[in-house]
């Protein structure tokens, strides 16, 4: 894993990076739904669960975008080649969640396997940290018992913190659609709401695809 350090000097985005961390510290949320309909018969067709096939989806999106790739490390600004999820997985005996990551790989089925490999791993615990932070992580989570319009995390050095955070929420039926909430909160510094659109535009294209893909069905 490579951090890219960002020359700020030929930087075209430094005049609204010392903005919006200097200026005017800000991030901002977004919530959108997004259209499962077709994707849940192909996903029980596969016998693929429905939870890491998003953090799939959501991470291959979020790694085909520099901005939402930057953080700061050693002091230095600059992007990661790659991100991995990091999510929570809830402990249904004390009902208190867990933080795991798995390895991301662009190739579905390989990703998938790794992400059985930890649950069967680490998922039997009671710690909220379970297995050893790296620092090219960016932040998943579940509340999947309630359905929400907009979620909003407030965090002390959030201002310093320039990786994107989502949320997903409950999927509802809404007419002859199956929507699913999906919040990303993210640090005006390195984002805008171009990125955010593009980004939520693409996950959604991509689901759509999903069933036209060549994957095939998982182990």
């Amino acid at each position: 894993m490579k951090f890219n350090i960002i020359d700020k000097s030929k930087w075209e985005r430094i005049e609204y990076y010392e903005h919006f961390t200097k200026n005017i510290p800000c991030t901002f949320s977004i919530t959108n739904n997004i259209d499962i309909t077709n994707i849940l018969p192909v996903l029980k067709n596969k016998n693929i669960k429905f939870y890491p096939f998003m953090i799939y989806s959501i991470t291959k999106i979020v790694n085909s975008y520099e901005n939402f790739r930057i953080s700061i490390e050693d002091n230095n600004l600059g992007f990661f080649d790659y991100l991995n999820p990091s999510y929570t997985i809830l402990n249904n005996n004390n009902k208190l969640f867990s933080t795991i990551w798995t390895k991301y790989n662009n190739d579905f089925k390989i990703f998938y396997n790794n992400y059985l490999k930890d649950l069967n791993n680490f998922s039997n615990t009671n710690k909220l940290i379970i297995k050893k932070p790296i620092n090219n992580t960016f932040n998943i989570s579940c509340i999947p018992w309630v359905s929400f319009t907009s979620f909003n995390l407030n965090l002390q050095n959030n201002y310093n913190y320039f990786l994107p955070i989502f949320t997903i929420g409950k999927y509802f039926n809404d007419r002859e659609k199956i929507l699913l909430p999906l919040n990303a909160q993210v640090h005006h510094a390195v984002c805008d709401g171009y990125h955010i659109s593009l980004f939520f535009n693409d996950l959604q294209q991509f689901i759509y695809n999903f069933n036209n893909s060549k994957f095939k069905a998982v182990d």
